[in-house]
């Protein structure tokens, strides 16, 4: 395989070039996205190349808490990105939220290091920060669709459900379809990826594989791998949610709360 081709700044000043000519399109378009767009293509540059040499110096060090640190700051920035998606007002809502996406990318990890990679080191920063990032991301996302579809269900169908309530249904029995409905749209992206991923779409591990000169085999192997995980800690993470918002939304009463 041909070794990576390395980019240089003159490289990426080209590549920031796209960026350009994309807000040179909205200005001509009338689309009013051009501050957007520049501050998202500035937000890009700081931000990989703060991580690019955060990471540099991780991998160097090959230390357990460095790994640690880095993976604590990804699950609070997840855990306060899916909180947000979600609601402010329900109680304990970050360490739920927390919770879930901890617990769902754990299990995962935990999993696939004792079983499938197997480094040397659990802490092995070029397994465990890229596999977690990958997992962390998808967990979040599944935990704030699940999360704002239930809460929001709950919240339009209160006469349902109190219906069910006063029938003798309780609340975990009247909100059965509307806890399998919160479930499956956390999943449903990834179902979505899993079902055209390699022929319809090259997601960005495999594609940056390629790009590294790795066998194309051994890229799709890693790949199969990554959406498997996905697919479990996706449905862990969403089930989680969904339960630990169930229980905040109802009295011991059984009375139900809305938010």
């Amino acid at each position: 395989m041909d070794s990576l081709i390395e980019l240089d700044l003159i490289d990426l000043i080209w590549a920031v070039g796209l960026m350009a000519i994309a807000i040179g399109l909205s200005a001509w378009q009338r689309l009013g996205l051009e501050w957007n767009l520049t501050m998202a293509t500035g937000r890009t540059i700081i931000q990989l190349v703060m991580v690019g040499y955060i990471l540099a110096i991780v991998f160097t060090w090959r230390n357990p808490w460095a790994v640690l640190v880095v993976l604590g700051v990804m699950l609070a920035i997840a855990t306060v990105v899916a909180r947000n998606r979600i609601s402010h007002k329900i109680p304990q809502i970050l360490p739920l939220v927390g919770g879930a996406i901890l617990t769902g990318a754990a299990v995962t990890l935990v999993y696939t290091n004792l079983f499938v990679i197997r480094p040397d080191t659990w802490y092995d920063p070029q397994y465990v920060i890229p596999l977690a990032g990958i997992v962390l991301g998808n967990a979040m996302n599944a935990a704030a669709i699940s999360g704002e579809r239930f809460v929001s269900t709950l919240n339009t169908s209160q006469t349902e459900i109190e219906t069910h309530l006063s029938l003798g249904a309780t609340p975990y029995q009247a909100t059965a379809t509307y806890r399998r409905d919160a479930i499956r749209a956390g999943i449903i992206p990834t179902l979505n990826s899993m079902m055209v991923v390699g022929v319809v779409t090259l997601p960005g591990i495999i594609t940056g594989q390629l790009l590294s000169g790795i066998d194309p085999l051994d890229a799709a192997v890693y790949q199969m791998l990554i959406m498997f995980m996905l697919g479990f800690a996706t449905l862990l993470t969403s089930i989680l949610v969904v339960q630990g918002i169930l229980k905040q939304c109802f009295t011991p009463a059984a009375q139900l709360i809305v938010y």
